[in-house]
C-alpha cells in the first residue's frame, strides 16, 4: 500500500494503547486507524438528543457525517500527527472514507454474525467486520467492490432476490470504533483489523455467496 507506519516507538504506544496525558480513546484509534493499518480517517459530527454537532437544524444524518470543514488525515500519519491534528476537533467521531483503502458490504447485523461464523468456520479469507448500533454489519472488502455487486449478485443468481444487502463505496463514509454514530451508541468490531487484512482486504466474490444466502434465509 505504500504507507509509512513510523517509528517503532510509535507502533508499539499504538499496539499496546500507551496513551499521553490528554489523549482520547479516539486519538489512539486514529493514529492506529492511519499509522498501522493505512486508513485515512475524516473528523466526524456526534449527535445528542436528535440534534447534529454539525450545527444545521435541518441535517438529514444527524452525527452521521463527516464535518465539512475538518481535513482528512492521511494513511500513514505517525502518532502525534495524527493526534495533534485531532485535537483540533475533540469530541468528533472518527469516520473512514469508503472506497479507497476499502468498500464495504452491509447487512443485518443478524444475518452479518451468522455469516461471520460460516465464513470463519470455511477458512476463507476475512477483513475487518464491524457492527453498528443501528443493527447493522459492515464486512470490509477490496475497493470497488460496491460497484461490481450488482454484477457478481447476477452472476451468482441473486440478482432477482430482494435482500438486505448493500454495496458502500466511494464517496460514502463509515463510523469507526469506538465511536457513537447518530446518538444511538459506539460501533464496535466483531472482527477488527489485522496488518494482512486492513491492507488487502478480500475480493467481494469470496464472501458474496455466503452473505447472500444468509441474508435471503435471514427474511424467512
Amino acid at each position: 500500500m505504500g504507507f509509512t507506519i513510523g517509528s517503532s516507538r510509535t507502533m508499539r504506544d499504538i499496539r499496546t494503547g500507551t496513551r499521553r496525558r490528554g489523549r482520547s480513546s479516539e486519538c489512539t484509534a486514529v493514529a492506529e486507524y492511519t499509522g498501522l493499518w493505512g486508513w485515512d480517517v475524516v473528523p466526524g459530527a456526534r449527535a445528542a438528543a436528535g440534534a447534529c454537532s454539525c450545527g444545521r437544524t435541518d441535517c438529514t444524518a444527524p452525527g452521521a457525517h463527516p464535518l465539512d470543514f475538518a481535513p482528512t488525515i492521511r494513511a500513514g500519519a505517525t502518532l502525534d500527527e495524527a493526534t495533534g491534528t485531532w485535537a483540533g476537533f475533540p469530541g468528533a467521531a472518527v469516520m473512514l472514507p469508503v472506497g479507497r483503502a476499502f468498500d464495504v458490504i452491509e447487512v443485518a447485523e443478524a444475518a452479518g454474525r451468522r455469516a461471520l461464523v460460516r465464513l470463519e468456520r470455511m477458512g476463507l479469507p476475512l477483513g475487518p467486520v464491524a457492527a453498528t448500533p443501528d443493527g447493522r454489519a459492515h464486512f470490509f472488502v477490496s475497493p470497488g467492490s460496491a460497484a461490481e455487486l450488482p454484477r457478481l449478485l447476477y452472476r451468482m443468481g441473486w440478482d432477482d432476490a430482494s435482500l438486505d444487502l448493500h454495496g458502500l463505496g466511494r464517496g460514502t463514509f463509515v463510523t469507526a470504533p469506538p465511536s457513537d454514530r447518530a446518538g444511538l451508541g459506539p460501533v464496535r468490531w466483531l472482527r477488527g483489523p489485522a496488518l494482512d487484512s486492513a491492507t488487502n482486504p478480500p475480493q467481494a466474490r469470496l464472501l458474496l455467496g455466503t452473505l447472500a444466502y444468509v441474508a435471503h434465509r435471514s427474511r424467512v
